[in-house]
């Protein structure tokens, strides 16, 4: 075998406020011609940093040093001409957050064709073809019609899907896949991982695959490297690692994950929430006169019912309504159907008549660096929602913000920083500090674990059950983690294509399901232990 990726020595350097950071202290590993390497560590010990300064695409305020060979050639201190001929072409990269690594003025199709003119000259009918190909291989349906799609007109699963297209576009030796499957239900994780553990068998092609999910390293990863405080504290075979860890730290990220259950609701808890048959259905408008010519029928007939203390997890595949149901829910977009929330029907309300309630009803958002403003600090974020609802506490929102801050496991002296300067894992404590430090009534919790390292993972479902259990607050939890789901919910709904096809009690579902679309979801949650196996 030959040696695709060979790091030596590597060092990475920030400069931060007049003092030096060192994010990645003099790591080395490799990556032979058609592996997998996967390197696991929670947020912020430099995983990401190691794998983007392969190629040059750190900020200039990074020092970096060591050596970074691509196929024997040194890649630290290479001119720009050469690092853009490798990058995206002989070396691609997915990035974890689809919806800040693509244009949001440009067309999906327009993305993905940019890529295929910059390295291969493709253009017209024929990259329209390799396009449609690309897009239908990674799992987007109705291909076709999503060429001319913006970004945000995508759910988070999809855009995932585009990046991963644009990735393979032009048939790289080494991809990175930068927490591939954070976004994308069970299904297609496993769709996405066999599909690149057929590539790398087909074609040859190598992985330095970066994530947090250890379930999918075991089966996924030749070698595996644990990173900790930006060094590599452990690496080797994956089934060494696995079966016979030596490093402490190792056997803490393989004993970590979410477990228990949520307190029992008290019997005599009140009604917070309450739909029947609510609809969603969006008009398509055609013509000089915009007449409706049909409906997207995003949600059909979806009736819920949820008491203090409880916690409703929705579950489904990407684009089967979960997340527009609970903005509906939330009065964000329009419904048809009654919204009983703490014992009034809110729908039909005007905005003003419900700025009231908005304290009461907060979301956490699937994408927590486009859901937070670069502009502000962590504490301006934090503490928006205490002035903007004149929230009385007697005492001061400093004060408020650092004991938020402290509950989800973020350092309160770090509160004048900005987002940028956290981990995909820290931003999302920040933007669930954000909604708690309010002390809803409804919290909806849009895929809250997603861009968590399985450490943290385990320390945020702790923290929303003890927040459930002091406040009795309500959850619509929206997952793909089919673990964390019934670790923290009490009851399950399944979505498909807009359709509820099974609702209940999560141990009745989850042990004894009815529908073939749940057992199917369930056995994709098992199937991604296995994929990729030899």
């Amino acid at each position: 075998m030959s040696r695709v990726l060979d790091i030596r020595d590597l060092s990475v350097t920030f400069l931060q406020e007049g003092r030096e950071v060192r994010a990645v202290r003099s790591i080395s590993f490799h990556v032979e011609k058609g592996e997998t390497v996967a390197l696991v560590g929670e947020s912020g010990s430099g995983k990401s940093v190691s794998a983007l300064s392969s190629v040059g695409l750190l900020p200039d305020s990074a020092q970096v040093e060591g050596s970074v060979k691509f196929k024997g050639s040194e890649l630290v201190g290479a001119p720009d001409s050469k690092l853009r001929q490798v990058r995206g072409n002989d070396i691609s990269f997915i990035f974890q957050e689809p919806m800040t690594s693509l244009n949001p003025l440009h067309t999906i199709e327009k993305q993905i064709t940019e890529s295929l003119t910059l390295h291969q000259g493709i253009g017209g009918a024929k990259a329209r073809v390799r396009v449609l190909e690309l897009l239908e291989k990674v799992g987007i349906r109705d291909a076709e019609s999503r060429l001319s799609a913006y970004p945000h007109q995508l759910s988070g699963g999809q855009r995932q899907r585009v990046m991963i297209a644009m990735a393979l576009a032009n048939e790289p030796e080494l991809l990175v896949a930068d927490e591939p499957t954070t976004a994308l239900d069970v299904t297609i994780q496993a769709q996405i991982l066999e599909l690149l553990a057929e590539l790398k068998r087909a074609e040859g092609m190598s992985l330095l695959f970066i994530t947090h999910d250890l379930t999918i390293v075991r089966r996924f990863a030749d070698r595996v490297c644990v990173m900790q405080g930006g060094e590599i504290v452990e690496q080797g075979p994956t089934d060494e690692i696995f079966d016979a860890p030596q490093h402490p730290y190792t056997r803490k990220l393989l004993a970590a994950e979410s477990k228990g259950a949520p307190e029992p609701v008290p019997p005599q808890a009140q009604e917070i929430l309450r739909t029947d048959d609510l609809r969603i259905w969006f008009p398509i408008q055609r013509g000089f006169l915009r007449r409706t010519v049909g409906h997207v029928k995003a949600v059909n007939a979806a009736s819920i019912t949820l008491r203090a203390g409880e916690t409703l997890g929705i579950v489904g595949e990407s684009g089967s309504g979960k997340t527009t149901l609970a903005l509906a829910i939330l009065r964000l977009i329009s419904s048809d159907g009654p919204i009983w929330f703490d014992g009034g029907n809110i729908q039909g309300r005007k905005s003003h008549a419900l700025r009231s309630l908005r304290r009461d009803l907060q979301i956490v958002f699937q994408d927590p660096y486009g859901s937070l403003s670069p502009r502000m600090t962590v504490e301006q974020i934090i503490a928006e929602g205490l002035g903007v609802h004149g929230v009385p506490t007697g005492r001061s929102e400093r004060e408020l913000v650092a004991e938020i801050m402290d509950e989800v496991g973020l350092d309160p002296t770090t509160m004048e920083r900005y987002p940028h300067e956290f981990s995909g894992g820290q931003r999302q404590r920040i933007a669930i500090a954000r909604a708690m430090i309010l002390r809803p009534k409804l919290v909806v919790l849009d895929e809250p674990t997603s861009a968590l390292d399985m450490t943290v993972q385990v320390q945020i479902v702790e923290l929303l059950r003890t927040l459930q259990r002091k406040h009795g607050l309500a959850y619509l939890f929206i997952s793909h983690d089919l673990r964390v789901v019934r670790a923290l919910s009490h009851k399950v709904m399944v979505m498909k294509q807009g359709d509820v096809v099974e609702a209940g009690p999560i141990d009745q579902v989850f042990d004894a399901p009815k529908d073939p679309y749940t057992r199917q979801l369930l056995a994709a949650a098992l199937d991604i232990t296995t994929v990729g196996a030899a």
